[in-house]
């Protein structure tokens, strides 16, 4: 499988500027790119997961965008499964793949290969969410920090899905999510050359996101996610569903909390989004860092000098 051409990572929090940095390398290099994006696989959810535009992506086609309904799942082994196709495809064609996004699990399935972790055991599920219904999920939370400090840092005391995962893990093998993580799958075939993007200070990450979110909701965002209630098969608790935005925006269509206190939650959540990104990549080995802050050139330069 392995090539003489590249591969190319672009990483960053949300709100940073990788797709203007992804496109802006497309014009310089012989490349494609590869959407790296929990979110941008589904059709019909544009506005809140910041798709690029009809016109961007016609200048810059990505593939794994539109692949999906949000009816539908779609795992970090299927994304590794299609992201090595594409790559052998693209290469095929003497052409570097360039992936870009902030989907940071799906970017170490592909350099790591998939962790053996079991499968899911609903009693043991069931037997976490009473337990979390009688004493809150902080208290599971809590658990989880004794018992794996490492993933509880990583996992924020109001996700209950990925807490109830962790302690599920745990309960089923014996072994913490950290150390069976750890056990290597089949590694990266390909050279890869990996780039963070992100501003300098986390006061301008924080304007930016607060920026584009409400331009989100001055796009249509609520409408948006109006149509997705409509049907009959999507329902709060898919993952689709869960992400950052359309989970508070659908709560706020329910009832459940007032226009401005709606805001204030998805403007957070993304915040935290942007704080979990982060807390990957100040790990990430093998990563250049490029400033938000700096002009398109610059970053550009600093990109195609380190290929070269």
């Amino acid at each position: 499988m392995s090539s003489s051409l590249p591969v190319i990572f672009i990483m960053g929090p949300t709100a940073s500027g990788k797709t203007a940095l992804a496109i802006e390398l497309l014009k310089h290099l012989p490349a494609e790119l590869i959407s790296v994006d929990s979110a941008l696989i589904y059709r019909g959810m544009d506005i809140g997961t910041a798709k690029p535009t009809a016109a961007e992506l016609l200048q810059a086609p990505h593939h794994l965008v539109d692949i999906l309904e949000p009816e539908q799942s779609y795992s970090a082994a299927d994304f590794r499964d299609d992201a090595l196709r594409l790559i052998s495809e693209i290469q095929r064609r003497g052409r570097i793949p360039i992936f870009v996004g902030g989907t940071m699990l799906y970017f170490k399935a592909l350099l790591d290969g998939i962790s053996p972790l079991p499968a899911a055991d609903s009693k043991i599920r069931a037997a976490l969410e009473a337990e979390a219904a009688s004493k809150g999920w902080q208290a599971l939370h809590q658990q989880l920090q004794q018992i794996d400090p490492v993933s509880a840092q990583r996992i924020h005391p109001n996700d209950p899905q990925r807490i109830n995962r962790a302690l599920e893990v745990y309960r089923l093998t014996g072994k913490t999510m950290t150390e069976l993580t750890a056990e290597k799958g089949e590694p990266f075939p390909f050279k890869v050359h990996q780039f963070a993007i992100a501003p300098t200070d986390r006061a301008v990450l924080h304007q930016r996101i607060a920026l584009r979110f409400e331009q989100m909701l001055a796009s249509g965002f609520v409408e948006e996610v109006a149509n997705l209630q409509r049907r009959v098969a999507l329902h709060p608790d898919l993952p689709a569903m869960r992400c950052v935005g359309y989970r508070q925006v659908w709560q706020y269509l329910d009832g459940d909390y007032s226009y401005d206190e709606m805001v204030a939650r998805g403007i957070a959540a993304t915040r935290q989004l942007a704080k979990r990104q982060l807390t990957w990549l100040r790990g990430w080995p093998g990563v250049i860092w490029l400033k938000s802050e700096a002009s398109a050139t610059e970053n550009l330069q600093a990109v195609l000098s380190s290929l070269s």
